[in-house]
Order: C-alpha cells, then sequence, then structure tokens
C-alpha cells in the first residue's frame, strides 16, 4: 500500500491541514523561508473560523452596536439625532464585505508565496502521507513534515440538539438572520457576553444564564465589574449558579427549562444561543492510523516545540488546547515551522494576550492577580481609575481601569490588566513589558502622549511609586509626607 501511494502522492516539504490563522501563517512563513508547502483546508476560502464565523465577523457587528451606543448617548455632548433604523440584510451584507476582502488578500498571498492550495479534507494515511478528498476525487501527498491546524469548532450539548434552527451556536448567530424579541444566552463567557452584547445592541431582550457565580470566567474581578454593570443596564437580566436541564420545540418559540437555587423554572425565548465551549476538529483525519496522542477532551497532546508524539508532525491552534485564541495559532505556527527549520524554540513564555470585546473591553496578560495568589507569589498591584484620565473624561468613559501585577520584591511586571474602550490595543504595551522582563520603574519613565488612554498604563506605574499626577497613593505618599 505505501508503495503504491507514494508513487501517486506529489511530494512536499510541508503540508498544513488547515488554512486559519494558525494554518496559513506556518504556510506562508515555512514557503517564505524556502520550503515547498501545501495548504490544505476544507473550504474554498482560506481564513478559517476567525475569518469566515469567528473573530472577524463579531467585531464587525460589535462595531454596529457600538455606533448604535454612540447615537444613542450622543444627546450628552449636545447632539442630537433621530432613532437609528437598523436595515438588517445591508448589515450583514457590510460584515460579508469585510470578510470577503479578507478572503481575497490571503488568497492572493497564498499565490504570491508558491503556497499550494487545496481544497478538501485531508486524512493522515501514514506517518508521511496524506489523502485529500476533493471535489475531483482523491489525492496524495507525501510530505516531510506536516502541521496539523484544523481549529475547533463550538460545543453544542446533545440534550439541546433539537434540529431547531431557534437554537443557535455562534456559527449561526454571526449570520444575523433575524433580531429576535427574546433571546436566551446559554454560557456567560467571552463569546455569550459579546454575542449577547451585539443582540442587545439590535434591540433584543437577552437573558444569560451561567452555571458559574459570575460572568467571564478566569478574568480579574477588578476588570469584569465594569462590564458587569453595563450587562446589568443592557441585558433583560443576568441568572447565575443555574444550570440548563431542558429544551424543547414550543410553537416559534424554544421553552427553556432551567434549576436556579433550587428550584426549577421554564421560560420561552425566540432564539437562544448556546456558548457553553469549542471542541477540537480531530475526528475523521486518520489521527488513529498513526496513532497520535489526544487528551480526554480529544485535543492533540504537543510538546514545548508543538510537536505530537511524531517529532516531524506538529499541531497548532485550538486544536492543540491551551487558550483557544487566533493570536496564540499564529505565534505558534511561528514556532513550529521554526522548529522545522532546525532553530531551538519553545512555547514556554509565551507571553497570550486575553481580549473580551464586551462593553467596555476587557484585556490582559501574564499573571491575573488571582493566578499570582494560587501559585504563591508575592505580588503588590498598582490600580489606576479612568475617573482621573483626561482622555477617557472626554470619551464619556470614566468606568475604566488599567491594573498592574507586580513581583513584590523587585517590582518586575508580572500582568497587566485593562478595562474600558480600546482596551484590545492598549494591552500589546503589557505584553512587550513582561516578554522582555521590564519593572514598573520602566513604564513609569516612558514618556505617553497627553491626553491618551494608553497613560494610563504610565500613570499606574506613576502611582505605585506615590508620583502621579492624577491620583494619589495614601500608602506611600503618607509616608513622604510624614
Amino acid at each position: 500500500k505505501g508503495d503504491i501511494v507514494t508513487m501517486k502522492a506529489k511530494k512536499f516539504d510541508v503540508v498544513v491541514i488547515g488554512g486559519g490563522p494558525g494554518g496559513y501563517a506556518a504556510a506562508f512563513y515555512a514557503a517564505s523561508s524556502g520550503k515547498h508547502v501545501c495548504l490544505i483546508d476544507k473550504r474554498a476560502e482560506l481564513g478559517g473560523t476567525c475569518l469566515n464565523e469567528g473573530c472577524i465577523p463579531s467585531k464587525a457587528l460589535i462595531h454596529a452596536t457600538e455606533i448604535l451606543h454612540m447615537a444613542k448617548t450622543a444627546d450628552e455632548c449636545g447632539i442630537s439625532f433621530s432613532k437609528p433604523k437598523i436595515d438588517i440584510n445591508k448589515l450583514r451584507t457590510w460584515k460579508q464585505s469585510i470578510i470577503t476582502k479578507l478572503n481575497q488578500g490571503i488568497a492572493t498571498l497564498c499565490k504570491k508565496k508558491n503556497v499550494t492550495f487545496i481544497q478538501g479534507r485531508a486524512h493522515i494515511e501514514e506517518t508521511h502521507v496524506c489523502r485529500v478528498e476533493t471535489d475531483k476525487g482523491q489525492q496524495f501527498i507525501e510530505f516531510e513534515h506536516a502541521i496539523i491546524a484544523t481549529g475547533s469548532q463550538p460545543a453544542m450539548p446533545s440534550t439541546f440538539d433539537l434540529g431547531n434552527k431557534r437554537i443557535m451556536t455562534s456559527t449561526e448567530a454571526l449570520e444575523i438572520e433575524e433580531i429576535p424579541k427574546t433571546m436566551l444566552v446559554v454560557g456567560g463567557g467571552y463569546i455569550g457576553m459579546e454575542l449577547g452584547s451585539v443582540y442587545a445592541g439590535l434591540g433584543s431582550k437577552v437573558t444569560v444564564i451561567e452555571a458559574l457565580d459570575g460572568i467571564l470566567a478566569g478574568a480579574d474581578p477588578d476588570l469584569i465589574r465594569p462590564v458587569m454593570a453595563t450587562a446589568k443596564e443592557n441585558f433583560e437580566s443576568l441568572i447565575f449558579n443555574a444550570k440548563v436541564t431542558k429544551m424543547a420545540t414550543k410553537g416559534k418559540q424554544i421553552e427553556v427549562q432551567y434549576t436556579v437555587d433550587g428550584k426549577q423554572k421554564n421560560e420561552s425565548y425566540d432564539n437562544v444561543l448556546i456558548s457553553v465551549g469549542r471542541t477540537p476538529n480531530t475526528v475523521n483525519m486518520g489521527l488513529d492510523n498513526i496513532d497520535i496522542k489526544t487528551d480526554e477532551k480529544g485535543f492533540i497532546t504537543v510538546n514545548e516545540q508543538l510537536q505530537t508524539n511524531h517529532a516531524h508532525i506538529y499541531a497548532i491552534g485550538d486544536v492543540a488546547g491551551g487558550i483557544l485564541l487566533a493570536h496564540k495559532a499564529s505565534k505558534e505556527a511561528t514556532i513550529a515551522v521554526e522548529s522545522i527549520l532546525g532553530h531551538r524554540v519553545t512555547k514556554e513564555n509565551m507571553v497570550i494576550p486575553c481580549v473580551v470585546f464586551t462593553d467596555p473591553e476587557i484585556a490582559w496578560c501574564g499573571l491575573t492577580e488571582t493566578d499570582a495568589k494560587e501559585q504563591g507569589i508575592a505580588i503588590e498591584t498598582s490600580k489606576f481609575s479612568w475617573a482621573a484620565s483626561g482622555r477617557a473624561l472626554s470619551l464619556g468613559r470614566t468606568d475604566g481601569l488599567t491594573k498592574l501585577i507586580l513581583e513584590k520584591d523587585t517590582q518586575r511586571i508580572l500582568g497587566m490588566g485593562i478595562v474600558g474602550p480600546g482596551a484590545s490595543e492598549l494591552i500589546a504595551e503589557g505584553c512587550l513589558a513582561i516578554s522582555n522582563g521590564l519593572y514598573a520603574a520602566d513604564l513609569a519613565e516612558t514618556v505617553h502622549a497627553h491626553p491618551t488612554l494608553s497613560e494610563t498604563i504610565m500613570e499606574s506605574a506613576e502611582l505605585f511609586f506615590g508620583h502621579s499626577a492624577h491620583a494619589y497613593n495614601p500608602k506611600v505618599e503618607q509616608k513622604i509626607s510624614v
């Protein structure tokens, strides 16, 4: 069998399975480094879940709802608008135009970098051979190295999977087929809160049911508070420590049974969004043929160089577990390719920013205060309220906060958290600081433009030392005055 396959197979240095932000980044980097590369994806358009039905369309819709919010609150600045009208078809077309432009850009780069793209489903047949099922039949690919970057998909528990279009995952929710009058979001994580905010902004009465005692598990409580305050204003209700036990079709609605405080309740909604996590795309791709190891949840097991138990086969991004973020996949693409090129690299100590595009945005990197306590690391913190920021005041958004997590004895920066408009843009400075082992003094001594939100990072560091121009630190300054 192996000899026959080899005779038919096209040979490549590197085959990349999956065309998302990890897959195409790996393929392009390998090709730019002189490798003969084949990129395989089941879609005709590259970009993966992130571009086609995830990060990009969700942020486009979030931007649209931000415009609605700005129009609604402009009266505070002395500017009045008539009530906005939402053209759902035009909104959907605009969103799709963004996706299409990015699809075309990636396709153009694929050709310019001489990457061979095959649309089809890849199955690993042997340790150095994969089979691709295409519309035109089967193709065999022989490879020296492989990178698996097949991503993940929304989890849909079988008890909720009624085959009813009114029960959605994030994929269907981003299509914006209609604006329901009432909507239930099952799960208060980042996907549930982001998409719940979109639908609430478009006019739906949104209820969130979460099994835990709060939203956005894993984020710093100091950062969550402003988001929670806004959610209470914009959502119909938030129900915690609750469990959805059953769903059923009831006319044009979904009847939902859930328990909270030991009591069973029943409510009906026009639509239900299930956002209870994601599962790796590892099924039916031939991993068992060569015994590639996975964990109990199906994520591929990798080492610090992102190698599987077959050293010439790598796994990156969502399919390799950990934080399921597009930029994490892109960084791992670089590590995997550099390992293939023979460089000494490791994913250890990667600083990956986490961002939630709620209102306001949340972003953090490195250790949180909770992480440090759990790990027994002695820390000090410094929190600068945006109520003291001139730029935040001019934006009408004083609910923000910038927080530093510092090593107690050295003041080395171990973590940074930001909540407020543009937090997703600001957090990169924290990643740079942590990656390069910088200290609070380094941030305090770096000149930041005024008035900007970025200077809240500098002010937070200055506040720690007791010499902020716009805030007071009694722990330090009272001692100085004495």
